[in-house]
């Protein structure tokens, strides 16, 4: 049977417990615990060594430590985050509602945030359609999933800061985090209330910062967190419906791209490179400064790069 042996310290084990607590089985003496996946198995022992046995063990040891195929006791432990919010296994094959945001790193166009709502019966189907990560997809492949999401009803909301009230909102001090973190709970407020009275397993956020400055943030604004709401970095990689919430997003930021370019007559390149920078000039010097407020998020350093340019010629 394949197995993998990791050195972890105390605080990583109880992590992990916390991780595994709907998995959590019998445990040897001298363990801190035992734990049941479909395909591994994992004992953590008070010594800090964890045995991971199974045909999954690279895969489930992977989350905790890197391991070396060729000497598994030379190992390094990561940082991986793991929390009291962390989902438990059984929410990825049951129905829940998943959300995640585009836009983000990109100086022009909007933040768009999209949330969507999959049952445990819809999941083999969304993947043949090819619902997964949109990191992974073309643009083209985004909007033709976007198009079939769309066509077969999958219950969702949409929530778009465009870059006038984005950049509102960053001189009234507003941190991004803090603007991510309403436009998430304000799509996931849109659609609980669409889907009522049906309720969902839990509801998994893609995360992007520590749940305590997600919940504090929220409290900033006289709102509380919904009920089952877990937190995961990279969870489109796990979760469906925050797949189907990452394309959906995706799909809105490229669509709102787009009427921006048509607006400005000159395609808006995405991203923040040297290019954007240039365009950025190009914009300033044809429109003024006032032009670029309206499609970009003006507190970028693409912004003073671009005004630098307007003084040269290139």
């Amino acid at each position: 049977m394949p197995q993998v042996v990791l050195k972890l310290n105390n605080k990583t084990i109880e992590k992990m417990k916390v991780f595994y607590r709907d998995r959590l089985k019998s445990a040897p003496p001298g363990s801190v615990f035992a734990a049941k996946t479909s395909d591994c198995s994992i004992t953590a022992y008070n010594s800090g060594k964890v045995l991971f046995q199974g045909k999954g063990s690279d895969k489930e040891a992977g989350k905790w430590g890197i391991v070396n195929k060729d000497n598994p006791s030379k190992t390094k432990q990561t940082t991986r985050k793991i929390h009291s919010y962390s989902p438990p296994q059984k929410l990825f094959t049951s129905s829940h509602i998943g959300s995640d945001e585009a836009g983000t790193g990109d100086f022009f166009g909007p933040i768009t945030v999209a949330a969507a709502y999959v049952t445990a019966d819809q999941i083999p189907f969304l993947k043949q359609l090819g619902v997964r990560d949109s990191k992974n997809l073309t643009d083209e492949k985004i909007e033709t999933i976007a198009k079939a999401l769309l066509a077969h009803s999958i219950p969702y909301s949409l929530v778009v800061l465009r870059n006038e009230k984005y950049n509102h909102l960053q001189k009234k001090g507003w941190s991004q985090g803090k603007m991510k973190t309403m436009l998430h709970h304000h799509a996931l407020e849109k659609l609980s209330n669409k889907i009522a009275p049906e309720r969902p397993e839990g509801i998994l956020i893609d995360q992007f910062s520590d749940p305590g400055v997600y919940i504090n943030h929220l409290k900033s604004e006289r709102s509380v967190l919904q009920e089952n709401v877990y937190f995961m970095t990279k969870a489109e990689s796990y979760s469906i419906a925050v797949a189907a919430g990452s394309i959906l997003a995706r799909a809105s930021f490229v669509n709102e791209m787009n009427k921006l370019s048509k607006k400005m007559g000159i395609e808006l390149p995405k991203g923040a490179s040297q290019k954007v920078d240039q365009t950025a000039a190009g914009i300033i010097q044809k429109h003024g400064k006032q032009a670029l407020g309206e499609i970009a998020k003006l507190h970028f350093a693409n912004t003073k790069k671009a005004e630098a340019y307007t003084q040269k010629d290139y």
